[in-house]
Order: C-alpha cells, then sequence, then structure tokens
C-alpha cells in the first residue's frame, strides 16, 4: 500500500516519551529508532518525540482554575491529540525514572488525558534491559486507564556484546530493531482495535 493512501482515519499518531532526559542515551535511541522504522517500513504509524524536560515537577499549587503552566498544557495536548503512547523507560532503582513518573502525574491530573489510549514500553539498560521499570509503569497505567500491548515485550541489555548502540546513542542492532518494529505493528494493531470500538 502506498503512504499515500493512508486515510485520516487509518493514521495511528503516537506521542513518543523518554524517560531518560541525557540527549545521547540509549532509551532516546529507542525513540529515535522507532521514528526512523515508522517513516521506512511501516504504512499509517506516525511517531512524534515529546521532550518531558521542560515539565516542572508536579505541583498542584501550579494549577489555575482548570487550567495549566503553559508547558504542562501544551504536554497534556499533545497526549490528547496522540492515538497511542511510545514509553521508552529506561530503570532506575527498580523503578521507571522520576522524570517520566513526573510527566505521568501531569497528564493525569483531571481530565485524565491518558484514559483509553494504547501503550507500549520498550526500554534498554543493564540486566534485565530495564523490565522492572516496566513492571511498575504497567501498574500505574492500570490506574490511568492505559491499554498496554501484552506482547511482545522489548528489555534490551545495551552492555552485552555486540555493540546494541553507537557513541551518540543510536540503535545499530538490526535484531533489535527487528524487535522494535514488531512493538509497533502490535501497538498499530491495538490502536485500530480501540479506535473501532468507539
Amino acid at each position: 500500500m502506498e503512504a499515500a493512501s493512508v486515510t485520516a482515519s487509518s493514521l495511528i499518531r503516537v506521542a513518543a516519551l523518554s524517560g531518560s532526559l541525557r540527549k545521547s542515551s540509549y532509551n532516546r535511541g529507542l525513540i529515535r529508532s522507532a521514528i526512523e522504522i515508522s517513516n521506512t517500513s511501516i504504512n499509517g504509524l506516525q511517531i512524534e518525540y515529546i521532550d518531558i524536560s521542560p515539565l516542572p515537577l508536579l505541583n498542584t499549587d501550579l494549577e489555575g482554575e482548570g487550567s495549566f503552566p503553559p508547558a504542562i498544557e501544551a504536554f497534556r495536548q499533545k497526549i490528547l491529540e496522540a492515538d497511542c503512547i511510545l514509553f521508552a523507560s529506561p530503570e532506575y532503582n527498580y523503578s521507571m525514572s522520576a522524570p517520566l513518573k513526573n510527566a505521568v502525574d501531569w497528564a493525569s491530573r483531571p481530565p485524565n488525558v491518558w484514559a483509553d489510549k494504547a501503550a507500549a514500553i520498550v526500554s534498554a539498560g543493564g540486566g534485565f534491559g530495564g523490565g522492572r521499570s516496566q513492571y511498575h509503569l504497567r501498574q500505574v497505567g492500570v490506574f490511568l486507564d492505559l491499554h498496554f500491548i501484552n506482547k511482545p515485550e522489548f528489555f534490551l541489555n545495551a552492555f552485552q556484546p555486540p555493540a546494541k548502540f553507537d557513541s551518540d546513542g543510536n540503535l545499530i542492532d538490526e535484531e533489535a530493531k527487528e524487535r522494535l518494529k514488531e512493538v509497533l505493528l502490535s501497538l498499530q494493531a491495538l490502536s485500530l482495535k480501540l479506535r473501532r470500538k468507539q
């Protein structure tokens, strides 16, 4: 199918968030790779990286009467407009990172803009490849009414040879890219399924 034949009703818009703010982080590298894969080999999937670094720490004193600070309002609008979410979640102390939890909490403030969206999690790191962070994020997602894909799971040990990333944090492992593509296809399928139910 040609890209031009994708209609508005079949296009899936993905908001991609990285829990690591470091420019060359492996988890941001996973998002860059996901964007490249969606642009070159998945029809009907459009991924936008959403930078969470400008978000202030959660403080409800910053909320007005039904309003939020500009950075928060812009972030919430991006989540609201997306059909689904791609989280790249590093593991910090057996859990998700503070910046990611902060972003999740801001977008959950009433009205919760995560609700009824499909979501997927990918992670890279040492040991279990960030897997424990995914389990905590899934627990949080239950309360937020997020619908996570169950399979395939994507955990990548970034330090096990052969090299998975280059010095700039770009994913270079072809097998990992294929696994990442399968995650994206599953996310796209679940998003379309949820859309048909609306």
